[in-house]
């Protein structure tokens, strides 16, 4: 099973989850999330089947986050739609690293749960 990673290199936990998946010999492909962000389409489509609350999309410990007020936004309920172009337009609201593949979705780095999906 092929995966796109989307992460950032200065990111300690998507280095942390690099080497998991290359120690676990995971066939993956990393693109740089500032770069080569998912499509909007990408981003929806991969909310949708993860079953995740949308807002476990953002990075909250980001700078992006805190200086666009999302917390704020987020409690008072802001709209699924504006949440996804707020996404697509700035890939560092992105919790990382973002993984998408046939079937997986997976948002940050937990290894247990990477180890009952991937391991």
């Amino acid at each position: 099973m092929a995966l796109t990673v989307y992460g950032y290199k200065n990111c300690n936990t998507c280095r942390k989850a690099w080497s998991w998946l290359d120690s676990h010999g995971v066939d993956h492909e990393r693109r740089p999330i500032r770069e080569e962000p998912p499509s909007r389409e990408a981003l929806e489509q991969a909310w949708r089947a993860s079953g995740l609350p949308l807002k476990r999309f953002f990075n909250t410990s980001g700078g992006s986050y805190r200086e666009g007020g999302w917390s704020d936004k987020l409690k008072a309920g802001i709209a699924e739609k504006e949440q996804l172009d707020a996404l697509a337009a700035d890939p560092m609201l992105l919790k990382r690293p973002l993984v998408i593949g046939d079937g997986v979705v997976l948002v940050g780095f937990k290894e247990k749960e990477w180890e009952v999906l991937l391991g």
